[in-house]
């Protein structure tokens, strides 16, 4: 007898599984699905409250983890311990992010490596793949509290210019969330799908997607052919959005008042509630001509007129991103079909007739704006559950391709679900002095460590000439033609060395061990990315202790007494913590090996740059 699942809360039959869609934004994140019944896209919530979780995350004194709107009354009475803005971080070096390192009121650890960064609060580090998984496990369970039904399969969508780093680092999050993300989408094409655009195969379209946000803008520029999206073109500003509207009309505020800035730093619960009230206004101005409020007992009031004179400037500079991103894709404002907005700064009339005016048209603006990207990721859903035929899904890699990387981690190229054929490169360097040779070793699989995971083929490329460890650059790129044929090809860049092989195609796995493939990478995701942390966190540690042990062989004469000393018993301390089991204490001692050796290091840099400098005129 067949069983068929009812859903206790809507009543209605069960779909096979359900497959949600995720907007993990840097503000806010939301759930959508397409509804059983009337077979439109909805925003998950609960009764009459918000569809939008502040992408917020508190650590409490007992490292308890609070997401969302609870966690977002402690940014000011606790920045220390709560964590915003974890999407900046996703697939980032210390070096990407330092020029910015201001913005974020937590400790974000500065060692100067290529690694990804990581996040310390009181004794324990976190890495924006772990940050992000807690936001996306929130979501999971809030929607399964909704549909009152396990959620195990998502749809996620990014940015149209993150990197290849940057989505394997959401997929990463998804994966430990408990969520087999089955595709990770562009917030473009998911918008576009939203507003039904590009969901007949016989459309041709060139459409441009305007996205503010609360603290981010891009603009992105795409081809819709065939249910194929292209994207021609993206622009913006990490750093631009609502908020900054937000502080504008604090600042008008205060001069109205007479105060200096320096009020906000000194009081941090006045700031809060001032930036409250210019939210109010900026949200009430969309509709009205005048706002006025009380804050302690004050008047405040500014008019839209005023609003929008000190708005200008900031969406003039979004005017000037969509000119880049134009010119980019070497077209012109005529050559758009279709204007689309997204973000909740876009409801700002002055946005919209800017923005109209720009591209000489109407911009599309009927669907919620803060939940128009999470309804395109349900659709995309949909489609791959098969239940909408309209458009075309190309053929598929069954499984994450990748490659072996230092201490037996699986460093993925191709993930899974990607569209065939596809193409992909990333750079790895040598771990020795004087290395000629690299292994190459494809894997198969979604386990982090490669024993897990099925070998498909191995080659050495030799004859790197020899360097310094980290300084060769061997770019190692993935090819998958149509066919399903795998070309995988090493080129040492400096010296133009290069190697490649052919693996055949679908490389014979059967449908069973390939759901069981999937089945272990979700079931030991937890136990996995742990893993991964302490391997990384050990390699880490033991390229610190050959760099430093190297610079103190060649720079000992200039150190003192005292600190070599302390330099020996962190370095004793730190070989001792890569024995242990625990990747949080490795990374404490790599931190108090860098306090340690940061200051002698730039000073013996400063002697030697002056030393060479000397009767030189500049």
């Amino acid at each position: 007898m067949a069983k068929i699942a009812i859903n206790i809360a809507t009543g209605s039959l069960q779909k096979e599984e359900i497959i949600v869609g995720i907007d993990l934004g840097t503000t806010n994140s939301l759930v959508a699905i397409i509804h059983p019944d009337t077979n439109q896209a909805v925003a998950l919530k609960e009764h009459n409250s918000s569809s939008l979780v502040p992408s917020v995350i508190h650590f409490d004194e007992a490292d308890n983890i609070v997401v969302g709107e609870e966690a977002k009354k402690q940014l000011i009475s606790n920045p220390r311990r709560t964590i915003f803005s974890a999407k900046r971080l996703m697939g980032k070096s210390y070096n990407d992010i330092k020029d910015n390192a201001a913005f974020f009121s937590y400790k974000v650890i500065d060692d100067n490596t290529e690694s990804l960064v990581k996040v310390q609060v009181g004794n324990r580090f976190y890495s924006p793949v772990d940050l992000s998984s807690f936001i996306l496990k929130e979501l999971k369970q809030r929607a399964e509290h909704i549909l009152k039904t396990p959620v195990n399969k998502a749809v996620i969508t990014v940015p149209a210019y993150f990197n290849d780093a940057q989505r394997q680092a959401t997929r990463d999050a998804g994966k430990l969330a408990g969520l087999d993300v089955l595709r990770i989408i562009n917030e473009p094409t998911a918008a576009s799908l939203a507003y039904g655009i590009g969901t007949h195969k016989e459309e041709d379209k060139t459409i441009a997607v305007y996205d503010l946000g609360g603290g981010t803008f891009d603009v992105s520029i795409l081809h819709i052919s065939n249910g194929v999206f292209e994207v021609l073109s993206t622009n913006g500003n990490t750093y631009l959005g609502g908020d900054d509207m937000d502080k504008a009309i604090m600042q008008h505020w205060l001069q109205q008042a007479g105060l200096h800035e320096d009020e906000l730093s000194n009081n941090k619960e006045f700031a809060q509630a001032l930036r409250l009230k210019a939210e109010e206004a900026k949200i009430h101005l969309s509709a009205h001509d005048n706002f006025s409020g009380n804050l302690n007992g004050d008047t405040l009031s500014i008019s839209r007129q005023q609003f929008e004179a000190l708005a200008q400037s900031l969406i003039d500079q979004t005017i000037t991103c969509c000119k880049q991103a134009l010119k980019d894709a070497a077209l012109q404002t005529n050559n758009i079909d279709v204007v689309v907005m997204v973000g909740g700064s876009t409801r700002v009339p002055l946005v919209k007739k800017t923005v109209s005016d720009f591209f000489g048209k109407p911009v599309n603006d009927s669907v919620n704006p803060d939940e128009v990207v999470a309804l395109g990721a349900a659709i995309q859903a949909d489609i791959l559950a098969g239940n909408n035929k309209e458009v075309l899904l190309l053929d598929v890699t069954p499984l994450s391709l990748g490659i072996e990387t230092m201490g037996q981690l699986m460093d993925v190229l191709i993930p899974r679900n990607s569209k065939i054929p596809n193409k992909a490169a990333r750079q790895y360097t040598t771990y020795k002095d004087g290395q000629s040779g690299m292994k190459i070793a494809v894997y198969q699989g979604e386990r982090d460590l490669v024993q897990h995971n099925r070998k498909l083929a191995e080659f050495n490329l030799t004859g790197i000439p020899a360097m310094p460890a980290g300084l060769p650059k061997v770019e190692v790129s993935f090819l998958i033609n149509a066919d399903g044929i795998l070309q995988v090809k090493a080129k040492e860049l400096r010296s133009g060395v290069e190697q490649q092989i052919e693996v055949q195609p679908q490389y014979g796995l059967t449908d069973a061990q390939l759901e069981n493939m999937l089945l272990d990478s979700i079931t030991h995701a937890q136990e996995d990315i742990a893993l991964r942390a302490l391997v990384e966190a050990r390699t880490e540690g033991e390229q610190l202790l050959n760099t430093t042990e190297k610079f103190i062989q060649k720079n000992a004469a200039k150190l003192s007494a005292s600190e070599l000393a302390q330099t020996a018993a962190a370095m004793q301390a730190l070989q001792l913590a890569i024995t242990m089991e625990d990747k949080d204490l490795i990374h404490n001692k790599i931190e108090a090996l860098n306090e340690i050796s940061r200051p002698y290091a730039e000073r013996v840099m400063d002697e030697a740059v002056a030393e060479a400098m000397k009767g030189k005129a500049i």
